[in-house]
């Protein structure tokens, strides 16, 4: 039981942690960032807004009782991102090597990870799942 009570965790932790790392670069308009979002046509107001979407759900992952909100959340953010990747940003930008990419990829595995564990949290859905 003890394992999967740290599963649990870790597949809330390490997507928030990516989420709420990554803001420093958005909020203080770091180069990379700033090109990203100038690639898309969304400077500076999508780096801002985006910054501020991953902020809220890094933060609900973390609790408890929203972390099926903040999965949700991830999901869409990192649909986007993975989505902009694949069509207008390629999976390499400015020689990261794919970092930023797989990042999003791993934000999106768990946070499906963990929108399953906490699918009976959702108010209205999980009632539908529990009975």
């Amino acid at each position: 039981m003890k394992k999967n009570k740290i599963f649990v965790w870790l597949a809330r932790i390490i997507p928030a942690l990516i989420l709420l790392q990554t803001l420093f670069f958005k909020f203080t308009a770091a180069p990379e960032s700033v090109y990203i979002f100038q690639q898309l046509g969304m400077e500076p107001t999508g780096r801002i807004g985006i910054g501020i979407g991953e902020l809220i759900a890094g933060i609900l992952l973390l609790i408890p009782r929203f972390s099926w909100l903040g999965s949700i959340m991830g999901i869409g953010l990192m649909s986007g991102a993975i989505f902009f990747h694949l069509t207008k940003l390629g999976i390499e930008v400015q020689g990261d090597g794919g970092m930023l990419f797989i990042l999003a990829l791993v934000v999106f595995i768990f946070c499906l990870i963990t929108l399953w564990i906490h699918r009976k949290d959702i108010p209205i859905l999980g009632e539908m799942v529990k009975g």
